[in-house]
């Protein structure tokens, strides 16, 4: 009999500790302004800083390629485990206003479309602020230039493996600087190397900034 007692009562003690409640105070990685969590399903969107434009230029110092001053993305969070910890999202779109783009590159008049292909991409967001773009398997970070020359329209193919940019709170914001890109494809017009540089500020989920913690 006190064999079963001392058994029983191991028992109770152990699913006690295994039903005990997870922390009140978890924080996950992405929250709104207000505090509120950011659940999986939800759609984070964001369009260029004001006063800034999305560049790609041929090299990582110089100002020669392609300048947009509007550009916008949405995704949808994947995963948001707490903090620290790496939040995640499928890129679904990511687009270019080409009425606000210019070129100064030699023999191109403007630019007439610029399409990021191959979506979904997988974006993670880590508590440092680390963000990181990575494509399928077997995929790549792409995107087709066209351009408008004296010969008639261009595309250019550009590709990357994978991108990776910082956020941060202080304006609720994601970063890319300098994030290369290969030509693939294209005449000699298409300059060789993309260095691609934007800043999306406010993120935000239904008009309410987003925080990474």
């Amino acid at each position: 009999m006190r064999t079963r007692t001392l058994l029983t009562l191991t028992a109770a003690v152990a699913a006690l500790g295994l039903t005990a409640p997870a922390s009140a105070a978890d924080t996950p990685v992405l929250t709104t302004a207000d505090g509120a969590a950011v659940a999986v399903g939800d759609v984070l969107d964001a369009s260029l800083a004001s006063g800034t434009a999305a560049t790609f230029y041929s090299s990582a110092t110089g100002t020669s390629g392609i300048s947009c001053t509007s550009s916008a993305f949405a995704a949808t969070v994947t995963d948001n485990p707490a903090a620290p910890g790496t939040a995640t999202e499928s890129l679904t779109s990511h687009s270019f206003d080409t009425s606000g783009c210019t070129a100064n590159v030699v023999g191109v008049l403007g630019v007439s479309g610029i399409t990021v292909d191959n979506l979904p991409y997988t974006t993670s967001v880590s508590s440092d602020g680390t963000v990181s773009v990575t494509p399928g398997a077997g995929s790549a970070i792409q995107s087709t230039v066209r351009l408008r020359t004296l010969l008639g329209t261009i595309n250019c193919v550009y590709r990357a493996p994978s991108l990776t940019g910082m956020a941060s709170n202080a304006d609720n914001s994601i970063s890319f600087t300098n994030q290369q890109f290969t030509k693939a494809s294209g005449s000699s017009l298409c300059f060789a190397n993309a260095f691609f540089t934007a800043k999306y500020s406010p993120v935000t989920k239904g008009g309410v900034a987003v925080n990474v913690n």
